[in-house]
């Protein structure tokens, strides 16, 4: 059994008699096997039934174990493109052709929706990544059905559409030309600098006015994003590839994303202003949100980087959200509330003003398409 290891007793003492006192009874993984990682424990599944957890029982590490490696599980999915209602974000539809993310960002919000496979929304977020391998296929039956109605078709929403999985087995790619064949708008996020490998495809869906990218760069402190997206593309990188999608025409942006309290946010205007030196043409930020189980996942970030931080972190975030942790309700939940978000927005809006950021996107174009032609083995009428 693993040896865990617990906050060192300074810490608990900065945490005691207060809300995130919880945290000391749950150790966290060794460090050792974990390195890479953004969470910092695994606990089950909140439909599990029955949950473990291993303990250091006094008797030592008995045996050599190995950090903790990716799992890829072959998924075939039966859809791909997912729909929502939400009045708080853009677009209407999206796809995501990974479950999980190997980036570890331990703020994704995006962490609970791994409850529903089995899994634990720490570790095994970033380690058990679901490949839907027939996401490419999928789209183009979904594209082909007469009753669709085109409309900008997001990615990046919920995991990276190019993290590390992407490397091996090219779904985006796939997507994206499929969406160039059909001349389908689309708009990505990502924090990874492997977008520029699709550059040719996407330089082709820009002259058309198909696309827009926006790369999410949340500090320029090398360190700091080592710690915050262990598996992410550097800021350096990922700076290069707004310059290289720019230079190539591409409508791309920059997101400050997320914001968090006393650990980035005074770097949201330095980060603006690379991001215009490279050719960024918009930005956009995005505050802190700790829905479900992320709360957990990120105090335990913060216990593990930022110990002597964490009451005052944890209190800037309440401030934004109501005096809670969290504010599900729409139309608060993007943007938060209270003095600290306020000024937060107008810091934003300044600097977008002083960078030349606040210029907007060209709306996409949907008048374009051109359904796929699937080969069903059925001749046509005409």
């Amino acid at each position: 059994m693993a040896i865990q290891t617990a906050p060192s007793f300074e810490a608990l003492e900065k945490l005691r008699d207060t809300r995130d006192a919880d945290l000391i009874s749950r150790p966290m993984l060794d460090p050792a096997r974990n390195r890479g990682r953004g969470a910092q424990t695994n606990i089950s599944s909140r439909f599990d039934k029955e949950s473990r957890e291993a303990v250091d029982d006094g008797w030592g590490q008995v045996e050599d174990l190995k950090p903790f490696e990716t799992i890829e599980h072959i998924e075939r999915a039966k859809s791909i493109i997912t729909r929502n209602e939400s009045p708080d974000i853009g677009f209407d539809r999206s796809i995501n052709a990974y479950r999980g993310c190997e980036h570890g960002c331990s703020y994704c919000f995006a962490r609970p929706t791994h409850a529903y496979l089995g899994h634990s929304a720490g570790l095994d977020f970033e380690r058990q990544i679901y490949v839907k391998v027939n996401a490419v296929e999928l789209l183009r039956k979904e594209l082909a059905d007469k009753r669709y109605k085109p409309k900008s078709i997001a990615m990046g929403t919920n995991t990276d559409p190019y993290q590390p999985a992407e490397r091996t087995h090219k779904l985006t790619r796939g997507i994206l030309e499929v969406l160039l064949e059909t001349r389908h708008p689309t708009s990505i996020v990502t924090k990874s600098a492997l977008v520029v490998r699709d550059l040719d495809i996407l330089s082709e869906m820009a002259k058309l006015g198909l696309v827009h990218v926006a790369l999410s760069v949340t500090s320029m402190d090398h360190i700091l994003s080592r710690k915050m997206e262990p598996r992410a593309s550097t800021p350096e990188k990922r700076l290069e590839a707004i310059r290289l999608l720019s230079a190539a025409g591409v409508p791309t942006g920059i997101m400050a994303a997320p914001m968090i309290p006393a650990i980035n946010d005074m770097e949201m205007e330095r980060i603006l202003d690379a991001g215009a030196a490279q050719g960024a043409r918009w930005a956009g930020m995005v505050l802190l949100r700790l829905p479900g189980e992320v709360r957990e996942i990120f105090r335990e970030w913060l216990l593990r980087h930022y110990p002597d931080r964490v009451r005052h972190v944890m209190s800037l975030v309440r401030d934004t959200r109501g005096g809670k942790d969290y504010n599900s309700a729409w139309g608060e939940r993007m943007v938060g509330e209270g003095a600290y978000a306020t000024l937060m927005q107008q810091r934003m809006a300044r600097a977008k003003e002083r960078f030349g950021l606040d210029k907007k996107f060209p709306a996409l174009r949907t008048d374009l398409f051109v359904p796929p032609r699937l080969d069903d083995g059925q001749m046509s009428l005409f």
